[in-house]
């Protein structure tokens, strides 16, 4: 019912894979590091190690949450009090079983959280912070793009 332990690790890698293509100069990194003020000597200042290492535990997080909104059936779980031998989940996963367990269903959720949660949260920030439109559109894009492929990876996945 739940997803595995290689899911949600997939789940949080592909963040990676989507941002060296999304941040990738050709793509909108160049725009990115012009609306965040980010040269490439300063770029090459940081600690990479502590910026990849921090960026994957975040994703991880991230992923080990996402079946709470894009699996139905944890919800199912959660209301049985968490107990997979609750008699009314048992009936309930008999009726329903994997119902809804696609990566197309994933997709959907990962997509609408991403944009009833990670972005207003940026673009609040993005008001207070004076940033423009076009980082609200690049930063958000790219979580948009990360919440529904993790989604589907998560619910698809059996």
């Amino acid at each position: 019912m739940e997803p595995n332990f290689l899911a949600i690790l997939v789940a949080a890698l592909s963040s990676f894979v989507v941002g060296f293509i999304w941040y990738n100069p050709k793509v909108f990194g160049t725009i990115w590091m012009r609306e965040i003020g980010m040269t490439e000597e300063k770029a090459r200042q940081s600690n990479m190690v502590k910026v990849f290492g921090l960026t994957f535990v975040f994703a991880f997080m991230l992923a080990f949450m996402m079946p709470t909104l894009v699996i139905h059936q944890v919800g199912a779980m959660q209301l049985a009090g968490g107990n997979a031998n609750d008699e009314a989940f048992l009936a309930y996963m008999q009726v329903h079983g994997e119902a809804f367990r696609t990566f197309k269903h994933g997709a959907l959720h990962g997509c609408i959280a991403s944009l009833f949660i990670v972005l207003p949260v940026i673009a609040t920030n993005a008001l207070f912070e004076q940033k423009s439109f076009k980082y609200v559109a690049i930063t958000s894009g790219y979580w948009v793009i990360v919440m529904t492929l993790m989604g589907a990876i998560i619910c698809g996945w059996k």
